[in-house]
């Protein structure tokens, strides 16, 4: 990346900073934050599809992110407009982003073989189009400065953004499902549509408020070097390794929160008129990695480095998520159960803005190693670690679910939605064990890639 043009640091106006945040609030805080957590739990026991369906599906969609995220990222970098190299896309994916997730949360008046295929096409589609935008948005820090400590600044409130979003969405999610009334189909129609309006508007202002400052240096061609050259840049294999760790982390978590609810809980927990249900238990932690995203640029100054604030703050998300293991599955514990989501939540906080800077020194890494600029191409990675890692582990925890003995699916003569438990204690522990100690094995492992992690900045 040519950074001739930016030896004086540029000074960025804190819109353009919120700007940047917006991109995130629609992406990571609307679309992926509700696919996340409220989709596995919405396919199964709201759209009818039976557990092996759902499974198979995020599954499938993964696989075909594999393909299609690196040739998004090799395509924006070759991008070349008025509007710049990125932006554009960020701009033309906005309104179908906003349509696409809405028809994937309408449950249509079909059979199994309607609705599998419905969900199928509709989840398919959803990935290419978030592709399609949030690629070329995280490669779009890698061109707006080249100052590292204003690429961690831009990280923060990127991250910030979206768990600020992500905490007004899980918050308001109950409140609102009540205010829409009607059957649960009826709810996630209308709150998908809604949503989707939300995710349109924040991407739009995303695009419309930032720049880009720095010019890629462009191959000449389309050739697959720059797809050979990762292969030998080790800090992209293990900070992709990582990032996948990272989001298989909260993939479990967000993916089981609903179930966790359902059948251990036994529903909702009010505590003083304030409904408790899986998306506001959830809120607690997105409101204190908002609070944690902000502080991350401190906490590394006073770490001395990326990497070890990134270690410690695993160190906190792997103590935590042991210690949750031994809660009681009792609603009396209820705020004890907060309070360690809450601790864990600290340590994402933290790490969350860290993977995506670092991803900027990789860039840069292999700027100067390979002579020309592939940030579309490992940021796209950034991104096909977070649908692949997120979306295995919500395949796994359906998986399991299944093994446990959790059966559902679509009654073929009346179209209504059927679930059967063959061995409650058996999903129970199941379903606590996915939400504590599945976690804390992925952070120990995180942990391990970091080590041999070799930009040391």
């Amino acid at each position: 990346m040519n950074t001739n043009n930016a030896t004086v640091k540029p000074s960025i106006p804190l819109s353009e900073k919120i700007g940047y945040a917006l991109g995130d609030a629609a992406a990571g805080g609307i679309t992926w934050k509700v696919m996340s957590i409220a989709f596995p739990l919405f396919f199964t026991n709201v759209f009818g599809l039976t557990v092996a369906d759902a499974a198979t599906l995020m599954l499938i969609a993964r696989l075909f992110d594999v393909v299609t995220d690196p040739l998004m990222g090799a395509l924006a970098d070759r991008t070349q407009s008025r509007w710049g190299t990125y932006r554009p896309w960020i701009l033309l994916g906005a309104l179908p982003l906003g349509i696409v997730f809405a028809l994937l949360f309408y449950t249509p008046d079909f059979g199994p073989v309607g609705k599998r295929i419905w969900a199928y096409t509709l989840y398919l589609l959803m990935m290419a189009v978030y592709t399609a935008v949030n690629v070329p948005y995280g490669s779009l820090l890698g061109v707006m400065t080249a100052d590292d400590d204003a690429k961690n600044q831009f990280s923060s409130y990127r991250m910030v953004g979206a768990y600020a979003m992500g905490f007004v969405t899980l918050l308001s999610f109950p409140y609102l499902q009540k205010l829409v009334g009607g059957t649960p189909q009826h709810q996630y129609a209308v709150l998908g549509a809604f949503f989707g309006c939300v995710a349109t508007i924040g991407t739009l202002a995303c695009g419309l408020l930032t720049r880009e400052r720095l010019k890629p240096v462009r191959a000449e061609k389309f050739t697959l070097k720059p797809f050979a050259d990762l292969l030998r840049n080790k800090p992209w294999i293990y900070l992709t390794l990582i990032g996948v760790g990272m989001n298989f982390f909260n993939g479990f978590r967000y993916a089981v929160a609903g179930y966790l609810f359902e059948y251990c809980m036994h529903g909702d927990v009010t505590v003083s008129g304030l409904i408790i249900n899986y998306t506001v238990f959830m809120t607690f932690g997105e409101l204190t990695c908002m609070v944690c995203g902000g502080l991350s640029p401190a906490f590394t100054r006073w770490a001395g480095s990326k990497r070890k604030a990134f270690a410690l703050s695993l160190i906190v998300c792997a103590v935590t998520s042991v210690a949750f293991f031994f809660i009681p599955m009792d609603a009396a514990y209820i705020w004890l159960m907060v309070a360690i989501v809450v601790l864990t939540s600290v340590g994402i906080g933290i790490f969350s803005p860290l993977l995506w800077s670092m991803y900027a020194d990789v860039a840069d890494y292999a700027t100067q190693h390979n002579g020309t600029s592939s940030t579309g191409l490992i940021f796209s990675s950034g991104t096909m670690a977070q649908k692949f890692g997120s979306a295995i582990s919500g395949s796994l925890v359906a998986l399991l679910l299944g093994v446990a003995g959790f059966i559902s699916g679509t009654d073929a003569a009346t179209g209504q939605t059927v679930i059967q438990i063959t061995d409650e204690a058996s999903v129970r522990t199941m379903i606590w064990a996915l939400f504590s100690l599945f976690p804390a094995v992925i952070a120990v492992l995180m942990l391990l890639l970091l080590y041999k992690y070799p930009i040391r900045k």
